[in-house]
């Protein structure tokens, strides 16, 4: 069983673990299974697991907070599941970093089909230095706050980031001098929301140049690649 990606599925319901547990393991996976956010802790803590599968709304802890402490503790993606009426808890969701939803009642092979797509997407990105969001980033005189998605220059006044703008600005921070493609920006920014030839990128990375650039017309910290994407080229220290 060793070399297969290893799913930990959370829902409190023991037919629908049961159930998505059995399925994936037919389809080449190891899986763990757990009724709980507390449950889930425990196994995070003593096995390597490369995705969680997470309900949203179960008892004691919510799918919700587990998600945000996956965000700010490890890498590992998450496919929230989400009831009908949960609209609002879906987009919170995806907010705070889950990279997939899927909505109740599902079909076990769409599970399977999305488990694979963010699978594929985010193990063809480059590996991170440290951890992602652990700590504050130090660059160029400017400091990031990740817990307060805070951005301060050498003046201690605060720069606004949109969402997107944030998640770019560390993606960079996470991979100095690593050239990232449009594609992976997009992954690690949008998930499944990007589309085909979507430009959005090349819009966001002007933004954040405007933002930390002293001539943004003439980059220092963010180098276009020429045919390949961007690359951070300023220096990054992490407390």
């Amino acid at each position: 069983m060793e070399g297969k990606p290893h799913i930990l599925v959370v829902d409190d319901h023991r037919d629908i673990r049961e159930l998505v547990g059995r399925y994936l393991v037919k389809n080449g996976f190891r899986t763990t299974t757990a009724e709980s956010s507390e449950d889930a802790r425990k196994v995070l803590r003593s096995a390597a697991i490369d995705l969680v599968v997470l309900d949203i709304m179960m008892p004691g802890e919510g799918g919700l907070s587990l998600c945000r402490y996956l965000r700010e503790s490890t890498a590992v993606p998450v496919i929230l599941l989400t009831a009908m009426a949960e609209e609002t808890d879906r987009i919170v969701g995806l907010e705070i970093g889950a990279d997939d939803y899927l909505t109740k009642p599902f079909n076990p092979r769409e599970l399977l089909a999305r488990i694979r797509s963010v699978l594929r997407r985010t193990q063809s990105l480059p590996p991170t230095r440290e951890p992602p969001g652990k700590g504050r980033y130090r660059f160029e005189g400017w400091m990031l706050d990740p817990a307060r998605r805070e951005l301060t220059g050498t003046d201690g006044v605060a720069v606004p980031l949109s969402t997107g703008e944030f998640r770019l600005l560390v993606a960079f921070l996470d991979r100095p001098g690593v050239v990232l493609s449009r594609d992976q920006l997009l992954d690690i920014t949008r998930g499944r929301e990007a589309a085909p030839f979507d430009r959005s990128i090349d819009n966001q990375v002007s933004r954040l140049r405007r933002k930390i650039e002293i001539d943004p017309r003439s980059p220092e910290l963010i180098k276009t690649v020429w045919g390949g994407g961007y690359s951070f080229s300023g220096s990054v220290e992490r407390e």
